[in-house]
């Protein structure tokens, strides 16, 4: 049942096949060891049709996922030779209707991320057509399949997943033996998509799609999944029955088929979550604790209360054996989670500390009661905004913004006459705009602004003047896009220079990778790489780890717990409404329609409530924090 691929893509000590699934799956440490493993398996392929003088047929997917296996083979291509002039590839899908030179195309997207870059052949590249007349459609698609035939069928089929489990376009209901067809699109997969279209309104409602016995029809598939938003439609697809609601738990009645996930989406499956209920396990310190935090949520009980009873019926007996006494056991995690509790995050004496924010208010969001406890302790607290954020303000908050300053002009300088006449012509741009244009420099520079100001006002809600404020900019988000670039020596120079600057004590970096647009991954390897060239100058800062508006950290998780008052709270609240670009409906809400600062009192009163549950001091909201140990 295993893929085949080759003895060294397989063995890697960066990845590990985890029991329990019905779908044979690798989990890998990082995001980018998975593309890199992918990319071998892609590669070997080539390489092995190449020497027989026959093509390789590829299906492709589309999307942030793929992305990172593109740049390998691109890679591959220019520093390895690897020759691409005899593969033939079929895309999985593509919106429709879609103009193929659009921004939005999948057309345009693999040109641009993958096929202007290696030496495919125009002609034996195929992607699902999204111009065709209405009437064209069914024509079309059963060509597609033909074609797909007349190769020999695919040789490998990547594959993302959606969060509703569709594979391609898959929506759920897709039967099994489903061919390529128009499909309409899910609700979930239009809001998922909003992002690259600059709101939902302009995502299309259809799409031309792979079916699903289109791609079982490979000879081998592999799918991959990123980011703890992925998790619990993994553990569905690779654990749970077979069913049409889940198109990609079909891979489950697939020969030779493969789920490979980052240790983000794996976190749902049982093998991950709560290992002792596969087998034998190798216990360690921090398995123990996810063991015994577990178990009291499974009994309803305090940790201090849990009895050898609840360890036997629950699986645990090897922890005992292993330890002996549950009274020890118990007590070591209940001591381990209250030492973790911290009023007083820096420490009596003062410190320098740096707060980096990948987004401009990602701050007071995800920390802003530890921000403002730092500060009202008399820390020396800078915050370095990594990006500008401009492509999350609503054009209506642009022309709001743009209506004061023509009023101010009015009001003050009535006979400036340039600038009021540049004011209109700005305020025409926007009332010209196509849905889901992209905006020009000029325009992503009055966005920037509106978000530079906000920010500066949110910071200073909390308690860090203006003059600690650091606006990076970095390179790798100036794309005008919600696609960015891959970090770059130049973004890691920027926060390397802020480091030798400032000399902090502490930092604190966003570690919510479920950040949809991956902008807070690329924020932290930043950080982590420029902490690494500034470690032999004797810049060593103590590294903590926070979650924002997406996730939170689970309790075994958790190493710092920063307890906040209803007073701090309150102002946290005041500092995230001072972003009212943000406020009411975020530009890219994700998959909660709630507001941030709602988001983030529930979160934080959701960590103080399972902390009362089990047993530990009750607090009114609770900010969670992990120490950074080499691993995102």
């Amino acid at each position: 049942m295993a893929i085949d691929i080759s003895r060294s893509a397989r063995i890697t000590p960066k990845s590990k096949f985890v029991r329990h699934t019905k779908v044979p799956t690798q989990i890998f440490e990082t995001s980018s060891d998975l593309a890199k493993f992918v990319a071998s398996v892609v590669a070997d392929l080539i390489r092995k049709k190449n020497e027989q003088n026959i093509p390789a047929v590829l299906g492709l997917p589309t999307g942030s996922t793929p992305l990172g296996v593109y740049r390998e083979l691109i890679r591959m291509h220019n520093e390895e030779g690897l020759d691409f002039s005899n593969v033939i590839t079929f895309n999985l899908d593509e919106y429709w209707p879609m103009d193929p030179d659009s921004i939005h195309s999948y057309h345009k997207f693999m040109h641009e991320n993958f096929f202007d870059h290696v030496n495919v052949k125009p002609e034996n590249i195929h992607i699902p057509r999204g111009d065709i007349a209405a009437e064209d459609v069914d024509i079309f698609c059963e060509e597609y399949e033909r074609l797909i035939e007349s190769y020999g069928g695919l040789d490998l089929q990547l594959l993302g997943i959606g969060r509703s489990g569709h594979i391609g376009f898959n929506e759920p209901g897709s039967a099994r033996n489903s061919l390529t067809r128009l499909v309409n699109l899910d609700p979930i997969t239009r809001r998922d998509a909003a992002s690259g279209f600059f709101g939902e309104d302009n995502v299309p409602h259809h799409a031309i799609t792979m079916g699903v016995g289109s791609i079982l029809s490979a000879k081998k598939i592999i799918i991959m999944a990123l980011g703890e938003h992925k998790a619990q439609v993994v553990k569905r697809a690779a654990e749970m029955e077979v069913t049409d609601e889940v198109s990609a738990s079909f891979l489950q009645t697939h020969a030779n088929s493969l789920f490979a996930v980052d240790s983000a989406a794996a976190a749902e499956l049982t093998a991950v979550k709560t290992p002792w209920i596969v087998g034998n396990i190798e216990w360690t310190p921090q398995l123990e604790k996810k063991a015994v935090i577990w178990l009291s949520s499974e009994v309803g009980k305090p940790l201090l209360k849990l009895e050898t009873d609840d360890f036997l019926h629950n699986h645990l007996h090897q922890l005992i054996q292993k330890y002996g006494s549950v009274a020890q056991i118990r007590q070591r995690v209940f001591d381990g989670l209250l030492e973790g509790i911290c009023t007083r995050p820096a420490g009596t004496d003062p410190q320098r500390v740096i707060v980096f924010s990948p987004h401009p208010d990602d701050d007071v969001i995800s920390m802003g009661g530890t921000l403002i406890t730092l500060a009202d302790q008399g820390h020396e607290v800078y915050i370095a905004y990594m990006t500008s954020g401009n492509i999350a303000v609503f054009d209506h908050d642009a022309l709001r913004h743009l209506d004061f300053v023509h009023e101010f002009h009015k009001l003050f300088h009535a006979d400036d006459t340039a600038v009021l006449a540049h004011i209109e012509a700005l305020k025409e741009n926007i009332a010209n705009k196509n849905a889901g244009d992209l905006d020009d420099a000029e325009m992503l520079g009055i966005k920037g602004l509106i978000r530079k100001t906000e920010a500066t006002a949110g910071a200073q809600a909390a308690g860090v003047p203006e003059e600690r404020l650091r606006f990076l900019d970095l390179p790798f988000y100036n794309t005008g896009q919600v696609s960015k670039k891959p970090i770059g020596e130049d973004d890691i120079a920027i926060v390397a220079d802020l480091l030798r600057e400032v000399k902090p004590h502490q930092i604190y970096v966003a570690g919510d990778l479920s950040d949809p647009h991956g902008t807070h991954r690329v924020c932290a390897e930043a950080v982590i790489n420029a902490v690494n060239v500034v470690e032999s100058e004797e810049i060593t800062p103590e590294f903590w780890m926070y979650r924002g508006a997406w996730e939170e950290y689970e309790p075994h998780e958790i190493e710092r717990a920063v307890p906040l008052s209803p007073e701090v709270v309150l102002r946290k609240r005041e500092a995230i409404f001072k972003h009212e670009s943000q406020k009411d409906s975020a530009f890219y809400p994700g998959s909660d329609k709630r507001e941030f600062w709602v988001r983030a009192e529930d979160r934080t009163r959701n960590t103080a409530t399972i902390y009362n549950q089990l047993g530990l001091p009750e607090y009114f909201a609770i900010e969670a924090f992990k120490q950074y140990h080499g691993e995102l």
